[in-house]
């Protein structure tokens, strides 16, 4: 059985005039428990809202999410998210913001204190966990999310473009830690980004989605050693997956 599947998923919205939307039109998907898959589709194709029916944000028009064989209907705890922008509090310390889904979910606060400063060692924040949000750069507030969104130990992790707002040279170093904190915590996640190098640098398969209503393209199995560093970008190896997923996404040259 696998740890998450997605069968025959579509969602449709309707207009202030009442006709419908399609943005989502019977994406199937399996995914094994500590999968690193990435997500990448045209602008506007329905890559944020495939995100949130599959973190429970959102209802599905019809098909199924299952994760560990249980229908996703609603947020679950076994499902933590990274938006693009960290949503830190401003008022709240580092350490107190890794621990607010605590306090949302209504779990007792102190058993999870020792957690908390664990993930933050692992994003290397541990002496920032005084500061406030204000006092961070952006690729550290970022890392502070990814530690809110572990407290709680979830199953699933899904991102939706969370180094997209970063610099080139921070994105990559990014890129470099979230492989390292997977490793280590070997969640599974599904992250969506418009760069086809991340996608290839970060996924075990890269899932290439169409023009609205999504379907999916192609899964591209990416055979590249782990761990992956900066170098393999240069390499013939790395950039024949990308141009293969840059011929099916069909993007024009220069444009990434």
């Amino acid at each position: 059985m696998a740890f998450i599947k997605i069968a025959e998923l579509g969602k449709a919205y309707q207009t202030i005039g009442r006709e419908p939307i399609e943005a989502i039109a019977d994406i199937s998907l399996e995914i094994s428990e500590g999968e690193f898959i990435t997500i990448v589709g045209p602008s506007g194709c329905g890559k944020s809202t495939l995100l949130k029916i599959l973190g429970g944000l959102l209802r599905k028009s019809r098909g199924e999410v299952l994760v560990r064989g249980e229908p996703v209907d609603g947020p679950r705890r076994d499902i933590g998210m990274v938006f693009q922008n960290s949503v830190l509090l401003p008022w709240r310390t580092v350490f107190k913001n890794v621990m607010l889904p605590v306090e949302v979910l209504g779990l007792e606060p102190r058993q999870y204190i020792t957690r908390a400063r664990e993930l933050l060692e692992m994003v290397g924040l541990s002496e920032f966990h005084d500061k406030y949000p204000r006092e961070l750069s952006g690729g550290m507030q970022q890392r502070v999310s990814i530690a809110r969104a572990l407290i709680h130990d979830p199953s699933v992790l899904l991102m939706d473009e969370p180094f997209g707002a970063l610099d080139a040279m921070t994105r990559e170093h990014m890129n470099l830690e979230l492989q390292r904190i997977w490793t280590e915590s070997r969640k599974t996640i599904l992250f969506i980004t418009h760069s086809i190098p991340e996608a290839v640098f970060l996924g075990d398969r890269v899932v290439v989605l169409s023009e609205r209503p999504a379907q999916v393209v192609e899964i591209l199995e990416v055979k590249l050693p782990r761990p992956r560093d900066l170098d393999m970008l240069a390499t013939e190896a790395f950039g024949g997956y990308a141009h293969r997923v840059r011929v099916r996404f069909r993007i024009k040259r220069g444009w990434e």
